[in-house]
């Protein structure tokens, strides 16, 4: 870049221009994540507020929902944290003990692939959620980029669960993460960011549990072998 060029750029006010050689500055910073390594890793600092955010794993219950349980827990009480087509009943009893609040968690389960993406847009749109977390085994680019936009206007965070395979598919998603399992937490690939690439995957521990083996507490906190029931546990379950 010539010398006019990085004066003019350096003359522009401050967050005008995003130059991809470093992190962006959103004009709101993000959402703390709970762990520090992360955040210093993600533009503004945090997760996105409005956008949405791509978790890629090869199978569920590799301690995804541990990742998030930091958020969850802080998000604002009066606005539901909507869950959408998860693969296995949320684990009550391991939410509630990481101090997500049950009584606003709303569980929906869709019949269809066109019934999850429409739940999913009408959950962000309906300005009432403080997240949406949602699992979609597949999406055209046209569908995530009306998520996306969804996203963006209500300013509310998606979280999109797919799986690995779907990192070569293009995605107008602003946050894209590659998860993979290790015996005490979760290795991150930063596959897509607002700035330059990461040269190595993040490691990052999950919260434990008191005991003997010490095993990760949320690592199958959608798997348990006999979860609580939604309405048993005070979580709002609908279908369709």
């Amino acid at each position: 870049m010539s010398a006019l060029a990085q004066a003019t750029l350096a003359a522009l006010p401050p967050g005008l221009v995003w130059q991809a050689d470093r992190l962006a500055q959103p004009a709101e910073a993000g959402i703390a994540t709970g762990f520090a390594a992360l955040d210093a890793q993600l533009p503004g600092g945090g997760w996105p507020r409005n956008a949405l955010i791509e978790l890629l794993s090869d199978s569920p219950g590799i301690g995804e929902i541990g990742l998030l349980l930091p958020v969850l827990r802080t998000l604002p009480a009066e606005r539901w944290i909507v869950w959408i087509t998860p693969p296995h009943l949320p684990y009550a009893p391991a939410l509630a003990a990481a101090g997500v609040p049950l009584e606003r968690l709303l569980l929906l389960e869709a019949a269809s692939h066109a019934e999850t993406l429409w739940a999913t847009r009408q959950a962000l749109i309906s300005g009432g959620s403080s997240a949406v977390l949602a699992w979609l085994a597949r999406a055209d680019t046209a569908a995530l980029r009306r998520l996306q936009l969804a996203a963006e206007s209500s300013a509310t965070p998606l979280f999109l669960f797919r799986p690995a395979s779907a990192a070569r598919q293009p995605s107008p998603a602003s946050l894209r993460l590659r998860l993979s399992a290790r015996d005490d937490g979760l290795v991150l690939d930063i596959l897509k960011r607002r700035g330059p690439g990461l040269a190595a995957p993040l490691r990052l521990p999950l919260p434990q549990r008191p005991g003997p083996r010490r095993a990760p507490v949320f690592n199958d906190a959608l798997v348990r072998p006999d979860p609580v029931r939604p309405a048993a546990a005070g979580i709002h379950a609908r279908r369709g």
